[in-house]
């Protein structure tokens, strides 16, 4: 297998057992359960999201950092096993509030090392003219197979196991898949010369953090993600409360998250051919209608349809930003850029999940929160259409 390849199946299948499908995604699927046996509000259980967001926050640029200055693999590589552990440590916690979320705290501090950012400064290393359609592979194959996927494997698992074998084997799905992959595939970017030394120039954070491009990206992209990773989490509840039977509201599940695979490939193959971040507005409008189809309707054609648009808008998000940010700032501090891009946006999405069953808690139903994820997407969908062209030619502003 030749090493960039090797290299793009290795940052695929760490996207496929990362925090995205093996957390963020199966979570509905622990939340009924966890409640049920603590006695706990709902709230009370998503909350442990927000926390494992913070601590994400608070990990990626210094993860980042480390990556822009030292070799990936030794970065990564102890990552992926401490994410693992983390995991699976998770099925020893007890109706203690204080243990329940310090468990979530130590787990948000192990997935944010192999996370989709530090996975995306390995690929934009590794590849420039076809970086779009290889950040799309390693990203929507990884993170949309991995999330199709995991609703079933985890739901088996639960459903023989507990919701404590759920977590077990979490964590050994990741023990034994993710962590040979890369121990064989992954290698680190090469000393890079001459033109391809120019292309990993870039913008410092400090300059990044300066341009309105990197603002306008990152609110767009963190209210987008923000809202569809809480809609994500939730899509199993919202339908279970209304009558529909748990397999068909996971087979919802997966629809929208295969979607989410393959147009994050489309996305990116879009954005190679024609890189203006306008063309990524009108998914977020498709993923405004598929959320409003998955409130309104019991049919499973239509409930279906809801999880293509919302799929579509959620494949957005995820392929959109790493390739925009290297295209706006560079690869050369891409760790630091995207640590703190992919650290308020991860602040964001442990939020939304919290917010949504507060809503829930107050109201009995989700019916307030999807309204105000309409409005932020449609204000998203906004800012992606107001963002300045992509420079054309390669960044060349050193540290």
């Amino acid at each position: 297998m030749q090493t960039k390849t090797g290299v793009l199946v290795a940052c695929t299948i760490g996207n496929m057992v990362g925090v995205t499908p093996m957390v963020y995604t199966v979570f509905g699927l622990f939340l009924i359960p966890i409640s049920t046996e603590f006695d706990w509000p709902r709230a009370a259980v998503s909350g442990v999201l927000f926390v494992l967001a913070v601590m994400a926050a608070i990990s990626f640029p210094i993860v980042g950092r480390a990556i822009d200055r030292y070799v990936p693999r030794r970065i990564l590589l102890p990552g992926i096993a401490a994410f693992a552990a983390s995991i699976a440590l998770i099925s020893q916690a007890g109706a203690s509030y204080w243990k329940f979320y310090s468990l979530f705290a130590i787990l948000g501090i192990a997935a944010a090392i192999p996370s989709p950012a530090m996975y995306t400064k390995v690929i934009a290393a590794w590849f420039d003219a076809r970086r779009g359609f290889a950040l799309g592979i390693a990203g929507g194959v990884g993170n949309g197979i991995g999330a199709a996927i995991s609703p079933i494997i985890v739901a088996a698992f639960i459903a023989q196991f507990g919701w404590r074998g759920g977590f077990v084997g979490v964590g050994a799905i990741i023990a034994t898949i993710g962590l040979p992959t890369l121990l064989l595939l992954l290698r680190d970017p090469p000393r890079l010369i001459g033109d391809q030394a120019v292309n990993a120039e870039g913008m410092t954070l400090r300059h990044a953090l300066r341009t309105r491009a990197f603002w306008m990206l990152l609110t767009a992209i963190a209210l987008g993600a923000g809202c569809m990773t809480a809609v994500f989490a939730h899509v199993v509840p919202m339908l279970m409360d209304r009558g529909i039977a748990s397999e068909d509201a996971v087979t919802v599940l997966v629809t929208f998250s295969g979607i989410t695979a393959a147009w994050q490939i489309g996305i990116g193959i879009l954005l190679d051919r024609m890189p203006k971040p306008w063309i990524a507005a009108p998914f977020y409008i498709a993923a405004i209608a598929g959320l409003i189809l998955l409130e309104s309707s019991n049919a499973q054609p239509t409930l279906l349809l809801a999880g293509v648009l919302m799929g579509l808008g959620l494949g957005t998000e995820y392929g959109v930003l790493p390739f925009l940010l290297s295209r706006y700032f560079g690869v050369a501090h891409y760790g630091a850029i995207s640590g703190v891009a992919y650290g308020s946006i991860a602040l964001v999405q442990g939020i939304t999940p919290f917010l949504m069953d507060v809503d829930y808690d107050l109201n009995g139903s989700y019916h307030i929160a999807v309204i105000v994820i309409c409005v932020m997407m449609l204000f998203g969908a906004g800012l992606l259409a107001r963002l300045p062209a992509v420079n054309p030619a390669p960044l060349a502003l050193k540290a």
